[in-house]
């Protein structure tokens, strides 16, 4: 006999998640214009107020490089704020229970994250960040891997002793747009490294959308039989086949717990021109379409898991509305589905029913409910 439970024929699958917003940081990382900072604190507490508990507020790089994020120090003041506590408290939100997390991708980042928590200001948790392609790896932080080691590992201490906790990114599990793919294994051997000098939790990452399904699944079998604990591992899909859900659904089947995601499936690599400047960003492009570039959007994969019956803490008419407004914000189409055609209704979409079956059933003395011949066995 086939088996219909789904959860019977997956026993790993969760039954709730957790899924972080990274809109505010990676999302407008790859935008040529600066977004306001007014309207970065509105979607930060607007997706907040949605139900994010987990949220990347900012990057604290160098803003000569990246001057997206000259703005990192007002936001991080906002959401340390008493007025901005005072509103969560009264939408029945403990602000202790909300983690502000910062991109520091190297030593100096981290330095200044540890002085901002000095003054009260400073993130919960910070995020460094190595590739398993060395090439790309290079691109994103200017060194070499085994100096990089070195680094995060002297990082890592500094964050502990600051009250502040390390998240460490795999990235270029399943490809790498600059130096091609390499072996999962290497990615598992990455992972336990960054665990064994102390990192608090590991975000596994597809950086350019070249992850397949059996390849995700694989890859995180993989990861849960030698590190079980699921709140580890947090999994990161970049959107360029339009494949991504595939890619989150053989996560949730291998067993991961945590994801995260952007608004219109913004995202990227860090722009290298800004409003009518030309900045430096990591360097060139490694793509030749921007329309090709981004993360899963937040709103298809809220649908998506809260189609599946899975729990995840937001409100997802409100986030469909959020990513509207995004659109406005950016000013162009983004990628999300779910904000144009919604959920799947249960009860259908009535105002586009076409008269006259009520009376066509009674003029044929069919019941209201009757789907075949009543002459019928």
């Amino acid at each position: 006999m086939t088996e219909y439970d789904y959860w019977k024929i997956f026993p790993r699958m969760p039954k709730k998640v957790t899924i972080g917003d990274i809109t505010i940081r990676d999302g407008l990382q790859h935008e040529e214009k600066f977004i306001s900072t007014e309207a970065k604190i509105f979607y930060l507490e607007e997706l907040i107020f949605a139900g994010c508990r987990n949220i990347e507020v900012t990057n604290l790089g160098n803003p000569y490089l990246m001057p997206q994020f000259k703005d990192a120090e007002t936001l991080f003041k906002h959401l340390r704020s008493d007025r901005f506590k005072s509103r969560c408290m009264k939408k029945g939100i403990d602000p202790s229970d909300i983690c502000l997390t910062a991109i520091t991708i190297r030593e100096k980042s981290v330095d200044r994250a540890i002085q901002l928590k000095e003054q009260g200001i400073g993130p919960d948790r910070v995020l460094m960040m190595v590739s398993t392609e060395e090439e790309h790896h290079f691109a994103n932080s200017g060194t070499t891997l085994p100096a990089y080691w070195k680094e995060i590992e002297r990082c890592i201490q500094k964050c502990h002793d600051a009250g502040i906790k390390m998240c460490g990114t795999v990235s270029t599990i399943w490809g790498s747009p600059i130096g091609g793919a390499t072996e999962l294994k290497e990615a598992v051997k990455f992972t336990k490294r960054f665990l064994a000098i102390g990192a608090d939790d590991i975000e596994h990452a597809d950086h350019d959308g070249s992850a397949s399904a059996p390849d995700v699944y694989r890859y995180f079998a993989m990861i849960l039989d030698e590190i079980p604990d699921t709140k580890l591992h947090i999994a990161h899909f970049h959107e360029t086949k339009r494949v991504a859900s595939a890619s989150v659904l053989a996560a949730l089947q291998a067993g991961i717990t945590h994801f995260e995601a952007t608004l219109g499936g913004l995202g990227g690599q860090p722009a290298n021109f800004l409003d009518d400047c030309p900045t430096r960003g990591t360097g060139e492009y490694y793509y030749d379409d921007p329309r090709y570039v981004g993360l899963i959007t937040l709103e298809d994969l809220l649908v998506q898991i809260d189609e599946m019956g899975i729990e995840h803490g937001y409100t997802v008419d409100r986030i469909l509305q959020l990513g509207r407004l995004m659109e406005k914000t950016i000013g162009r189409r983004l990628r999300s589905e779910a904000i144009i055609n919604g959920r799947t209704l249960k009860e259908g979409h009535m105002h586009y029913a076409r008269p006259g079956l009520k009376a066509l059933k009674e003029k044929f003395n069919e019941t209201s409910d009757q789907k075949f011949p009543s002459d019928w066995q």
